[in-house]
């Protein structure tokens, strides 16, 4: 389940792409997918080496052009280990509510962006969150978890006081919205809940058979209660590095 749209991105063979916070890596996989040089970038050693030996299989089995590169790096969002303006397309999706130093992790997300290239950046949408924030301190207060709701416009303001130049915005996920209500509303341990359940086994139908019910619905949807804002930004060509 993608929430950034690599259509926009202009990822392809050649591609020099660092997903910063990567997680499971889906947004890794799709990069390495369309012949990317990719680089999924977390501090988790174990997310880590899942994703590593997903993009081996990958390779393996021909699902990514030769020329294609994954590599699966540990470290700090606040202090990238790269060069300034070392890739094409900088992804970041869902990770800065959980950094303290946001402000910190924008200005490295920038730096090694180069000229001309693209940055990606996904957060929890304003509403749906703050929503669940008022069901469940579950939810949000624990090692790790979310540490701040953000509005868009206050996130695309930390971005363009570094330079770059916004290019579009959309929302996604709306479906899955109502999924994290039932869970703060009942228990997030609570996940064998009748109405839980069955709500995810409605997710679990709709991201794999991707009926048009669904696409549609979660498409018109998507403006009001999607779960998550997706921010894409230009660095100008001949922007400082």
């Amino acid at each position: 389940m993608l929430t950034v749209d690599f259509d926009r991105l202009g990822v392809g063979p050649g591609t020099k792409v660092i997903d910063v916070g990567c997680g499971a890596g889906r947004h890794t996989f799709e990069a390495f997918r369309r012949g990317a040089d990719v680089i999924g970038f977390d501090q988790s050693a174990s997310d880590l080496n899942d994703v590593d030996e997903i993009m081996t299989a990958m390779k393996d089995k021909g699902e990514v052009p030769a020329s294609a590169r994954g590599e699966a790096v540990k470290g700090d969002a606040l202090d990238l280990p790269y060069a300034g303006a070392t890739f094409d397309c900088v992804i970041a999706s869902e990770i800065l509510e959980h950094v303290p130093e946001d402000e910190r992790a924008i200005a490295e997300l920038v730096r090694v962006l180069k000229p001309g290239g693209a940055l990606a950046i996904t957060v929890p949408r304003w509403l749906p969150e703050r929503v669940c924030w008022a069901l469940s301190d579950e939810y949000h207060a624990n090692e790790g978890g979310h540490i701040r709701i953000y509005r868009a416009d206050e996130l695309r303001d930390k971005v363009l006081a570094h330079g770059l130049e916004l290019r579009h915005t959309h929302h996604a996920h709306a479906l899955h919205s109502p999924y994290w209500w039932l869970k703060c509303a009942v228990g997030m341990n609570k996940s064998d809940h009748p109405a839980v359940a069955a709500y995810h086994k409605l997710l679990v139908w709709d991201m794999v058979s991707q009926p048009w019910l669904t696409r549609t619905a979660e498409s018109a949807l998507n403006p009001l209660i999607g779960k998550s804002v997706a921010l894409y930004f230009r660095k100008p060509v001949g922007a400082d590095v």
